[in-house]
């Protein structure tokens, strides 16, 4: 058996709550320009560095399928 991390039920809510508002922001980027354009791809950025620290701490391939 796999060993979750502390605090699993948390990392799974975020990592599905980062997911789903870069989704957001991906579509919000087609319709922007300029320094609005460039906010949003900080802010992807930014949760994408944070999903992957999520998945740091889990199996490899543990939210391929929640993707």
């Amino acid at each position: 058996m796999v060993e979750l991390p502390e605090n699993f039920p948390e990392y799974s809510i975020m990592y599905k709550t980062l997911s789903k508002q870069i989704k957001s922001l991906q579509k919000r980027l087609d319709e922007k320009q300029g320094s609005q354009r460039k906010e949003i791809e900080v802010k992807i950025q930014r949760y994408e560095s944070e999903i992957l620290r999520i998945k740091k701490k889990f199996p490899d391939n543990f939210f391929e399928e929640l993707n």
